[in-house]
C-alpha cells in the first residue's frame, strides 16, 4: 500500500521488495494499492503485481508535516497543519471508508504499509483479521503530528520494517519501546545499476554545451526534498578551484505533493545565476533512467543536510562503480566504507564538500580505486536476493 504514484527512493525500494517476494512465493496474490496512475503503478504492473488505483483527494494528499520544522526546512506551523487537516477531514473520512470497503473484499492476510499516511491510513481501514506492517523508510521525530499519531496507532501494527538501524532507534523511541522492529536494507537492482550500459547527455538535457575533453562531471541526484542539500553542493561548486576542469548537475526534480518540502527548479536556478556558475551547472529535472544518469557522471555527491535514512542514490551510484563523497548522516554511514569507496564531510560543510570533490577531481587513479571497490561493496551488501530472505520470516512470524 502506498498513495503516491511517483518514483522516489521509498516506491523503488517497495517495487524491489515486491519483485522479491513474487518470485520467492509465486502462489501468492501481491496486490498494490496506490492513490494515482503513475510511474509507480506502472512499473509495478510490469513485474507482475495486480495493481488497484484508488484516486486520493488533493487535500488529503497535500496533508502532511514535511515542512513543519523537519528534514524538509521550510518552516509549516502547527496551526498551518492543524487548519488542513480540519479543512481535508470529510474528504479523509470519505477515502478511509472507500479504502475499508476495499480491503474488507479483497481479506488480506498481511497489509504492508509504505509511508507515512500509508501507516495511518492502514490501522483505520484494515479488517480485524489483517497484520499490518509498517515500511518506514524516513524518520518519524521530525514531524510533530506524524509522530503522536504513530505512537497512538503502534499498536495497530503487527511489526515494523526499517531501512537502516538509524530510523529504526528514531522510531523506537517515538514508539517507546512497544512496537517490534527489523532493520532490512534496500536492495539494488545490480543488473541495471552497474558500470556498464547506456549513458546520458547531461549537458544536452541540462541546455548547456558540451563540456570540453577532460571534464570531471560531478551530480548530486535527488528528489528537490529541501534536506537533500541542493544549495549546499550549489554553493560548493561556487567554492571549487576556477583551474579544474569540473562540470556539476543536479539530477531530478520534484515528486510529491506535500506544501512547503521541496525546492522548485526555478528556485535553484536563481541560486545558480546568483553565484554566476550557470556555465558550470546544469540542471536536468526529473529523469526515469537514472542508471544511465549515474553513468554519466565520475563522482556522485551525496549532500543531505539532515541525517538520510537510507541512501538509495548512493547505493545505486556504488553500484555503477562510482566513487561517492558522501555527508556523514544517519543510515548512510551504515552503508559506505569511508576512504575505501567514498569520502566523508560534515553534513552542510560546503568548504568540507569543497575538498573531498576536488582531491576526487585531481586524482583519476583514486576515483578508479575507490570506484571499482564501490561495485565489490554493492555486490556483497546490496543483492536483491536478500530481500526475500530477510522479509518473509518477518511476515510468517506475523500470521502465527
Amino acid at each position: 500500500m502506498n498513495l503516491n504514484g511517483s518514483l522516489g527512493g521509498a516506491e523503488r525500494a517497495l517495487l524491489d521488495l515486491m519483485q522479491a517476494v513474487h518470485q520467492a512465493c509465486p502462489n501468492w496474490a501481491l496486490k498494490l494499492v496506490t492513490g494515482s496512475e503513475g510511474d509507480f503503478a506502472t512499473a509495478a504492473r510490469r513485474i507482475g503485481i495486480d495493481v488497484h488505483i484508488l484516486p486520493l483527494p488533493t487535500t488529503v494528499s497535500q496533508l502532511g508535516d514535511a515542512g513543519a520544522g523537519g528534514p524538509a526546512g521550510s518552516e509549516v506551523s502547527k496551526l498551518a497543519i492543524s487548519g488542513r487537516l480540519s479543512l481535508s477531514a470529510p474528504q479523509l473520512a470519505a477515502y478511509v471508508w472507500k479504502l475499508r470497503a476495499f480491503a474488507t473484499t479483497q481479506e488480506p492476510d498481511l497489509i504492508h504499509s509504505n509511508a507515512f499516511k500509508t501507516h495511518i491510513l492502514a490501522v483505520w481501514a484494515a479488517p480485524r483479521r489483517s497484520k499490518i506492517v509498517w515500511h518506514v523508510h524516513d524518520y518519524v521525530h521530525a514531524r510533530p503530528l506524524m509522530s503522536r499519531l504513530m505512537r497512538i496507532h503502534a499498536s495497530g501494527c503487527a511489526v515494523a520494517v526499517t531501512n537502516s538501524h538509524s530510523v529504526a532507534r528514531d522510531l523506537d523511541r517515538i514508539c517507546r519501546g512497544k512496537l517490534k522492529i527489523h532493520t532490512v536494507y534496500n536492495a539494488v537492482d545490480l543488473e541495471r545499476f552497474n558500470p556498464k550500459g547506456p549513458i546520458l547527455d547531461l549537458d544536452a538535457m541540462s541546455g548547456l554545451p558540451t563540456a570540453p575533453d577532460g571534464t570531471v562531471r560531478v551530480g548530486l541526484i535527488a528528489t528537490m526534498a529541501r534536506w537533500k542539500g541542493h544549495e549546499a553542493f550549489i554553493r560548493a561548486v561556487a567554492m571549487l578551484a576556477k583551474d579544474l576542469p569540473i562540470r556539476a548537475y543536479l539530477i531530478g526534480g520534484p515528486i510529491y505533493t506535500t506544501v512547503g518540502s521541496q525546492y522548485t527548479l526555478d528556485e535553484l536556478r536563481a541560486l545558480v545565476s546568483e553565484l554566476g556558475i550557470a556555465q558550470r551547472v546544469g540542471l536536468t529535472g526529473f529523469m526515469k533512467n537514472a542508471d544511465a544518469a549515474v553513468r554519466a557522471l565520475d563522482i556522485v555527491v551525496h549532500a543531505s543536510t539532515r541525517p538520510e535514512p537510507f541512501g538509495l542514490v548512493v547505493a545505486e551510484a556504488m553500484a555503477c562503480g562510482k566513487p561517492i563523497v558522501a555527508s556523514r548522516t544517519g543510515g548512510v554511514r551504515e552503508i559506505i566504507s569511508e576512504n575505501e569507496n567514498a569520502l566523508g564531510y560534515r553534513p552542510g560543510d560546503s568548504a568540507a564538500m569543497v575538498g573531498c570533490i576536488e582531491r576526487l577531481a585531481r586524482d583519476r587513479a583514486l576515483r578508479e580505486k575507490m570506484g571499482g571497490q564501490a561495485r565489490r561493496w554493492a555486490e556483497e551488501r546490496f543483492h536483491p536476493s536478500r530481500l526475500a530472505r530477510e522479509v518473509l520470516p518477518i511476515y510468517r512470524s506475523v500470521q502465527k
